[in-house]
Parts: structure tokens; sequence; C-alpha cells
């Protein structure tokens, strides 16, 4: 079955150059577009689609809050949600994240990274092109005033410290196995783990919590 797609752009020639991309891709298919939030959000419950791509700033309603609206903290059935915008550093990056979002990509991306990122939120993983986590992260590393970083339910274990590193590092799963020499699975269960301990609900919860507890501080 193809991956079904929900473009959100407020932006027409944005919409229309997002839908000719993927559709040229096998595999993947855009069964709708919204203009803005209120109609994405609309639509993503009508038609759950397997990915919804979302522009940060919409009129109506924007993406941070439809994401929140459909993969934030207690949606019973989320939705996968990636985000993408023109500004890497945009302050509204973060709290899409914190809402619930799978994926951050730039517009100006090019049609590999685009594919990349929508399949790898299909298949669970979460696409954050390594120089782009490293700015994003870095400019939202602290944590905000009042609320300390989350602590684990659970002792992380040092084989889930090197995931956990991993992940903060934008590896893929086949490439965190290629690099601690273990197998697919192996990791997949380490993730699991760890997303239990850290109450993360995706990679980027995770990679997030690596960054606000400094186990990765980025180089200025």
């Amino acid at each position: 079955m193809p991956i079904r797609v929900l473009v959100a752009d407020d932006q027409a020639i944005i919409r229309t150059g997002l839908r000719i991309m993927l559709n040229a891709q096998p595999g993947i298919d855009v069964v709708a577009e919204a203009a803005d939030g209120r109609e994405a959000v609309r639509l993503a419950r009508d038609l759950r689609p397997d990915v919804c791509l979302f522009d940060i700033r919409m009129p109506v309603l924007d993406g941070l809050e439809a994401t929140r609206l459909l993969a934030g903290p207690g949606v019973a059935d989320p939705l996968v949600v990636v985000v993408i915008t023109t500004f890497d550093l945009d302050e509204y990056v973060y709290g899409a994240l914190r809402n619930g979002a799978r994926g951050f990509l730039l517009k100006d991306a090019g049609p590999e990274l685009l594919t990349q990122a929508v399949r790898s939120a299909a298949d669970g993983e979460a696409l954050i092109a390594p120089s782009v986590t490293v700015r994003l992260l870095r400019t939202f590393a602290d944590v905000p005033a009042g609320r300390p970083a989350a602590q684990p339910i659970a002792p992380v274990t040092a084989r889930e410290e090197e995931v956990l590193l991993a992940v903060a590092r934008g590896l893929t799963n086949t490439e965190i196995a290629d690099t601690l020499h273990i197998s697919l699975s192996t990791v997949k269960t380490h993730l699991a783990s760890l997303m239990a301990k850290l109450g993360a609900r995706n990679r980027v919860e995770i990679a997030m919590w690596a960054y606000e507890t400094r186990r990765i501080i980025p180089s200025l």
C-alpha cells in the first residue's frame, strides 16, 4: 500500500511543488491538500493519512496548534506529523516537536530528503537532518524556567545511553545497528525501553531529552 500523505501550506505554489515531488516517488500518494491549519486538522481526522506534512506558519490555525490537536499529549490515536518550514531556527519548531511532531524539514531540502523524511516518519522513525538537529536543539537546549528535565522512571543502562546519544546525533536505526554492532531488532528494543523510561512518544523526544540533560552539548 502506498504511503498516504496530507500536505498543508497556505501557499498554493508550495503545496503544488510538494505534491508533484512526492507523487513522483514510488509508493507515495498525496491524498489531500489544505490551505490552513483548521482545514488540515479536519482532513487529517477524516482521512487518517499515514503522514501529515504541515507548514509551521498557516492562517486560521498554525502548524503548532494543528500538530498538538493531532499528535499532542493526550491524543488517544495520534497521527504522524512532519513539520516543514522556511526557517531552520523558527521559534515555533521546538514547540511543534514538543507537541508530537515526528520530524522537522526545511522547504528547500529537495526531493530526496523530503522523500526520506516521509518514508522515515511512516516507518516510525524521525528524520531531522543532522546539521539542522545540531543548530535547532542547540538553540532550544536550555530547560525552560521552572521545569526541570524529566527523570527516567528507571536507570538508563550503558547500552541504552549509547543508543540515546546516537539518536540525538541523527542516526537512523540501521546506522545505529552498524555503529554499535548490534542487530536492528536490538536497536528497536532499546528504543522502546528508552521511550518507556523517559515517557517519550518518539525518537525526537528522546533526542531532545539528551540535549536537555546535557548529554550532548553541540560546539558553537
